[in-house]
């Protein structure tokens, strides 16, 4: 059986992604997502647009409000915010076939899904103001 300090270690390691960085992956995939319908030609899917149109202002606003470096409000706690990325990842993958738009567009909703699952669970938990960050 591993010792705690043991699996400790390993969790650190896994968290690769500092909040920093995750903070600018955010504005970007949430640019990223409000524009690609047009980038990408995928307007004329009403469904398809519209989930990656509100995907993105999800992650925008969630970021400001994010107890990280870029954040603004600072009232999610970081731990908050990443398992929202997974949760919010895991949707946007499955989109296109839970909402009946994969014969219209689907990679662009599952490679920004599974990015954001990645980032979700790569990122340091620990908020910004946490004692525990200093």
């Amino acid at each position: 059986m591993p010792e705690v300090s043991d699996v400790y270690q390993l969790t650190k390691v896994m968290h690769i992604i500092s909040r920093k960085f995750h903070a600018v992956l955010d504005y970007m995939s949430g640019a990223v997502l409000i524009a690609a319908p047009w980038l990408l030609n995928f307007d004329h899917s009403d469904t398809g647009a519209g989930v990656a149109v509100f995907a993105g202002i999800l992650i925008l606003v969630m970021s400001l409000m994010t107890d990280y470096e870029g954040g603004v409000m600072r009232v999610i706690p970081m731990s908050g915010h990443l398992n929202m990325d997974v949760l919010l990842g895991v949707l946007l993958a499955a989109s296109p076939w839970l909402l009946g738009y994969a014969s219209e567009v689907f990679l662009p909703h599952v490679v920004m899904g599974l990015l954001a699952i990645g980032s979700g669970l790569l990122t340091v938990r620990r908020s910004l103001n946490s004692r525990l960050a200093k």
